[in-house]
């Protein structure tokens, strides 16, 4: 763990430089708008340690797969996201000095993200090798409302010298990716050109053949007041700039303005992109933003996140510690929300963001197991419905990766790592065997279904895909004679710390439920809309006597592992062979495993990368009874590493669901904290964006308990549980539900529940009928056995 960030309720704050975790804080710092965005890194050159990182939503390049031995079925590419054009690059040089704080003497070194209103600023003081002393003072955004637009306010003030002093912005279009296979470069330049105070650039990716075009415009105040400047245009292969050299005095403050644009052609309405038309696009909306200016856009991007924060903050007070709580729920949400809009159906969330290159791709399981929740409750339902729409335009895409297989009729197989709807992960044991990720897509659609009550969105989308889904699932499983159960072997779970195992509970658990579903939306699809549904039947051929008979009896019929003795499910079939021991009695300084031992190792052993048996547990709660669920979760809990992202957020829903409150907060704490204080040792690649939902989560299902059930009368509705962690006065949570947006507030004492929405509530609370009133008020007591309740 690092502890170089200062705990603060709306800010992330580095004070002091430090060089050794600078790629890191570049990490942590970083901004985007769900269009565009990038990394801390600093406007001026830097030749320490860094990982320069600007990214364009959706554009990425097909790196061809490349393996010691290939195999029938490996997708024919890996997916990489693209280090785009460095927008925001200001070189300084004093006479002949640089601007480096690499080489430069660093004072009084500050660096903050405000996660309040959206901006990165950063100031110091830098001593030259001559003595000459600058102060520096750096403010800027990726820009929410003009979402391809960013801004720089840089100024710089001599201490105790008069010089003059030159002035670089550029934009680099020679950045490469840290993950290129043989330092190749992925970019072609089309076009630039410089102006007085302008520049642009227009590149395009190879093979994929997106272009994106980059601008940049300049304007420059003295002691506040505008100025007009002579500027020397330079030009270099996939570079542009304009040097700019002024006097400057002791004391007197210069002001660079630096506007920049990003406009792909992914977000262009033509095709015709080898004329000059994105280009000109480019410079028509750089006028509109330069005309702005930097005020008026700052002033906008506070306003928007200020909307932002009045629909999906979670306030928490509390003693000393809850500020590290707060600060971690925050910056989850706040990078959650940069990254995703759900503005385009096109876009997905991608597990890095716009924070670094690793993974790849924009689109894994992740989304629809954690992150579908989050947008759920915090966002209009049409964000989370494009998430689905997004997998129903890739169904095609699915069924060709499930026919490279050998799977047929229609059966789909989503990819593990996509950006297309291809397969795009190249690991075999992924790629082939954890197929799991198809249950989620079936998962999401139920969990948006009974979270929306949008019906409608099973005649008219998501029937087809559970189809699919279930095709593959029927052709997956084989009969054992021997068990006389249908089972699935060769497979990884969730739990990637085993390969190819036989039986793994959860696929299995997961595969038998998704039939289950889709014979039930069958049912109702046929009762809402007969003529779609004969229609649906008719194009996909699909053969409901024979289907569906197929898959009640696996349904009927499916093998679970499980352990009389212990009277727990079993991960794997053979998971008893194993040397059970806990995570105690892993040596010190041994972890994380999968940076110590060899994979080897790790495979034999019994330790647990993420939840895997639990992650069922989650999402299927309300099958498995409280001592069924608390027996799984004492067996399993102590042998899980949580090398994986993914894993705290539902180890501490569940063990809030069983009153165990010190590892709740233990294993909230991890997750909110996972990047800020680095657990993993991997922030310096970037932050791990689809776990940051499990943070909400660990919050509004765990803290607060909230719930979407059936109830007696066989509609959804809304149960809360909530209870306040040790040390804490209130927890105060919104959520949006059915048309209403509720505030839930908790003490140690009460449960209060404020709705902003003219309709009344009817929800469940410690599971007792609470109705609030339009507009209106109710306080409960807290009830305090939330194992029970």
């Amino acid at each position: 763990m690092k502890n170089y960030i200062s705990h603060d309720p709306w800010n992330i704050v580095e004070e002091g430089f430090h060089r050794e975790h600078n790629e890191i804080t570049e990490s942590l710092m970083s901004l985007g708008n769900g269009r565009m965005g990038g990394r801390g890194n600093f406007e001026e050159k830097f030749s320490g340690k860094t990982l320069q990182g600007n990214y364009v939503a959706g554009v990425y390049y097909p790196d061809k797969t490349r393996v010691g031995w290939w195999k029938n079925g490996y997708p024919e590419y890996f997916a990489k996201v693209l280090n785009a054009t460095n927008w925001i690059g200001i070189d300084i040089d004093i006479e002949y000095e640089s601007l480096d704080l690499n080489t430069c003497e660093v004072r009084d070194f500050r660096r903050v993200l405000n996660m309040q209103e959206g901006y990165l600023e950063r100031s110091f003081v830098a001593v030259f090798k001559s003595g000459k002393e600058l102060k520096v003072v750096s403010k800027r955004f990726c820009s929410i409302v003009d979402d391809e637009a960013g801004a720089i306010r840089y100024a710089i003030t001599p201490l105790n010298f008069d010089a003059k002093i030159t002035i670089t912005p550029y934009l680099d279009g020679a950045i490469r990716n840290k993950d290129a296979n043989y330092d190749e470069t992925f970019w072609d330049e089309v076009r630039k050109e410089t102006g007085y105070g302008e520049a642009y650039i227009e590149l395009r990716t190879r093979k994929t053949g997106f272009h994106v075009a980059t601008g940049m415009c300049v304007e420059i105040e003295q002691d506040g007041v505008r100025i007009d400047y002579q500027s020397q245009p330079i030009k270099y292969e996939k570079y542009v700039a304009n040097r700019i050299t002024l006097d400057c005095r002791q004391e007197q403050e210069t002001a660079i303005y630096k506007y920049g644009v990003n406009l792909s052609s992914l977000n262009r309405a033509t095709d015709r992109y080898d004329s000059d038309e994105l280009l000109q696009e480019a410079r028509l909306y750089m006028q509109r933003v330069s005309r702005k200016g930097y005020e008026k856009m700052l002033f906008e991007q506070k306003q928007a996140w200020a909307d932002k924060w009045k629909m999906n903050d979670i306030t928490i007070d509390g003693d000393d510690r809850t500020v590290a709580a707060q600060q971690g729920i925050r910056f989850n949400i706040f990078q959650l929300n940069q990254t995703y809009t759900g503005e385009d159906e096109r876009l997905n969330i991608g597990p890095k963001g716009f924070t670094g290159e690793k993974y790849g791709g924009s689109t894994y399981w992740d989304t629809e197991a954690y992150c579908l929740p989050f947008y759920l409750a915090t966002a209009d339902q049409k964000v989370a419905r494009n998430l689905l729409v997004y997998r129903y335009k890739q169904l095609g895409k699915a069924i060709e990766n499930a026919q490279k297989l050998g799977f047929k009729a229609g059966a789909a197989l989503y990819p593990m790592v996509t950006m297309n709807g291809e397969e795009c992960h190249n690991e075999w044991e992924i790629t082939f065997e954890e197929i799991h990720r198809n249950g989620a897509i079936a998962y999401a659609i139920y969990d948006y279904v009974r979270y929306t009550g949008d019906e409608a969105y099973l005649v008219e989308y998501g029937l087809e895909v559970l189809i699919a889904i279930s095709r593959f699932w029927s052709q997956r499983v084989n009969w054992s004679e021997a068990k006389q159960q249908y089972v699935m072997l060769g497979v990884t779970g969730p739990n990637e710390y085993e390969n190819n195992v036989n039986n793994n509970w959860y696929t299995n658990y997961i595969a038998a439920w998704t039939l289950r579903y889709t014979m039930e939306v069958v049912e109702k699809v046929k009762a809402l809309s007969p003529d779609r549904y004969a229609e649906l039947c008719d194009r996909i051929h699909f053969q409901e006597e024979k289907e569906i008979g197929k898959a009640s009896h696996i349904v009927g019929h499916m093998h679970y592992p499980y352990d009389e003795t212990r009277q727990v499910f079993l991960q794997q079939s053979d998971f008893l062979d194993k040397e059970l021991l806990s995570v105690s009695d892993i040596p010190k300084g041994q972890r994380p495993l999968n940076q110590h031992w060899s994979w080897d190792r790790i495979l034999r052993s019994c330790f647990i990368k993420q939840a895997d048996v639990l992650q069922g547990i989650y999402f299927f709660e309300d099958e498995f009874d409280h001592s069924t669920i608390a027996r799984n979760f004492d067996f399993y809990e102590p042998m899980t590493v949580h090398e994986s992202s993914l894993s705290p957020c539902v180890h501490s829903v569940l063990a809030s669901l069983l009153g165990k409150k010190e590892k709740a907060y233990e294993m909230y704490l991890r997750t909110a904290r996972l990047d800020l204080d680095d657990y993993n040792n991997d922030t310096e690649d970037g932050l791990h964006i689809t776990s940051m939902a499990g943070t909400w989560l660990a919050v509004v299902k765990g803290f607060g308990g909230m719930r979407v059930e059936q109830t007696d009368a066989g509609q959804y509705g809304l149960r809360l549980s909530p209870y306040c962690p040790d040390g804490w006065q209130k927890l105060a949570f919104k959520i949006r539900f059915r048309g209403a947006l509720l505030q839930v507030t908790t003490t140690q004492q009460t449960v209060t529940v404020e709705n902003f929405s003219a309709q009344p509530v009817t929800l469940f609370v410690y599971g007792a009928p609470v109705t609030v009133a339009g507009n209106g008020t109710q306080t409960v007591g807290v009830k305090t056995n939330t194992a029970e309740a």
